[in-house]
């Protein structure tokens, strides 16, 4: 039963008295004091909010924040108005029973929910229930879109990158201000996962349509190359146009020019070094169905929540993809400078974490670790009593490190950004490991190809140190630190699934088998 306040009876009071003779301007005004009564909202207290997570304990995680919210909310209800649950409670579940455009299964834990927005069924539970389910839906779907899985479980999947702080009681302020349940602009994730939900959208579209058909090759094909004929050539223009590779699909069986070119570039958005022929490994990667490509996205779509999209404001910071073998310096938003890079092997994993990188060794020691020291170095000085002498090492302080030079196995110098891993970046002799397209040969830190380069880059703010003071440095034959001016953010992360600069989608092997126990977790949700 509704109570009116004093408020209201003074403005009916007056409404009456000022009323005239005429029957149409009573009715007005009746209309008119009817609208400007006041409704009585709902009171949502701590006692009503404890008793809702008696009843609905999976939902407990939550507790905190709706207390949180409906105190900021003076405890009044949120989603319904005197025509019962309000639109902006449906666009929010409109946008729950949507999640598989974000990658997700939509499983709210209580059915109650469903009858909450369905118009033929009794929704029997009380108005303030209905309230706090609504709340609870709220936050169940910013854990999962914005949020993603816990730090703990991120930790089991040995991701070590700095996690995303999700403020929600700001979350909630933007979005009741503005009422309305959107991207705002697309940023409160990182920017990654717009372009991944994107290309998620297109191959669900493929896969709609019927995916694309496995190519048909036989058991005696070897190659193909420009100008060859074949059957094949048709079926691989017709998979490229299905993916957008191929403008059109003119159906001719001749390898020519196009397809070539569309092939090549299909090569390097996938980890292939582009040759001029079309090999059989190229086959497998075209012939990997469209549900596979599908998990590869949603994968790492949900790495991207992890990850702070403020960390793509920073003036100045380096990223390695480990699966892209690939180093990036990024500066303003761009892309100053790239290098290929050798990782771990898969024994020896690349450890994905950050770090800031300090200093820049030149000509630098390397000291050889413990683990090589006893599996490698002892049981060759016990076979050749000149093993140290002919790797250029020393005894030094009862460990064993390798002299600068050519070839020490860091190379002319390395950059540190000091970690618990004993992870750097570094120079090395071995240069043709660079030309192999699986570059997973070290044993944990990422060798650059353009070391040089990448000193260059980093000492640019430092105008006393030239190119030729860097070359000098670099074989001096005499270690020697420089402390940079200003720390450079160095971020080591693992992406299978990634969508460049330009908006192509790139794929890439998952060198360290990742993706299968993160895909089964999401699958289980």
């Amino acid at each position: 039963m509704k109570i009116w306040c004093p408020f209201a009876a003074i403005i009916l009071l007056l409404a009456v008295v000022s009323c005239n003779s005429k029957t149409d301007k009573k009715e007005e005004n009746k209309t008119k004091v009817k609208a400007e009564i006041p409704e009585l909202k709902l009171t949502i207290d701590s006692t009503k909010i404890t008793a809702f997570y008696t009843a609905y304990p999976k939902l407990a995680k939550f507790q905190d924040e709706v207390l949180a919210l409906y105190k900021k909310n003076k405890s009044t209800q949120l989603w319904q108005d005197n025509k019962g649950v309000d639109e902006f409670a449906h666009t929010l579940f409109n946008k729950y029973k949507g999640l598989d455009e974000e990658g997700l299964k939509a499983n709210f834990p209580y059915k109650e929910l469903n009858i909450v927005f369905e118009s033929n069924t009794d929704n029997k539970l009380s108005k303030e229930d209905t309230d706090l389910i609504i709340s609870n839906l709220f936050f169940y779907y910013a854990d999962k879109v914005y949020a993603g899985f816990d730090e703990k479980t991120t930790k089991s999947l040995e991701w070590l990158l700095p996690r995303k702080k999700l403020n929600y009681q700001v979350l909630t302020d933007s979005i009741f201000k503005k009422s309305t349940i959107s991207d705002d602009h697309k940023s409160k994730m990182f920017s990654q996962y717009y372009k991944l939900r994107d290309v998620l959208k297109k191959y669900r579209e493929i896969e709609k349509r019927g995916g694309w058909k496995t190519i048909e090759i036989g058991d005696t094909y070897k190659s193909l190359k420009l100008g060859d004929s074949s059957q094949v050539v048709a079926q691989i223009r017709e998979r490229l146009f299905i993916t957008g590779n191929l403008k059109e699909d003119s159906k001719s069986a001749i390898c020519d020019s196009v397809l070539m070119k569309s092939m090549k570039n299909y090569e390097v958005r996938h980890g292939y070094t582009p040759k001029n022929t079309i090999l059989l490994e190229h086959i497998d990667d075209l012939n990997i169905p469209v549900s596979e490509r599908i998990k590869t996205i949603i994968v790492n779509m949900e790495r991207c929540r992890w990850i702070d999209p403020e960390l793509e404001k920073g003036q100045k910071y380096i990223e390695v993809n480990i699966p892209e073998f690939k180093l990036y310096l990024i500066e303003d938003g761009k892309i100053a400078f790239t290098s290929a890079v050798v990782v771990g092997k898969a024994m020896t994993k690349t450890v994905i974490f950050s770090g800031m990188m300090n200093n820049i060794v030149f000509s630098p020691y390397w000291n050889v670790p413990t683990s090589i020291i006893n599996k490698e170095i002892k049981p060759g000085m016990a076979k050749n009593k000149n093993y140290l002498a002919q790797r250029n090492l020393e005894w030094n302080n009862g460990a064993v490190r390798q002299l600068p030079g050519k070839n020490n196995s860091l190379g002319l110098v390395k950059f540190l950004f000091p970690n618990s891993s004993n992870i750097y970046l570094h120079d090395t002799p071995s240069k043709s490991l660079f030309e192999r397209e699986n570059r997973a040969f070290s044993h944990g830190c990422v060798r650059v190809a353009k070391p040089r380069e990448l000193a260059i880059e980093l000492l640019k703010p430092d105008p006393s140190w030239t190119p030729a003071r860097i070359d000098k440095a670099m074989h001096a034959g005499k270690e020697s630190w420089y402390t940079l001016k200003k720390k450079v953010p160095v971020y080591i992360g693992y992406f299978t699934a990634w969508v460049d600069r330009e908006g192509q989608l790139n794929f890439y092997k998952d060198i360290y088998g990742r993706d299968e126990s993160l895909i089964k977790l999401l699958t289980e949700e």
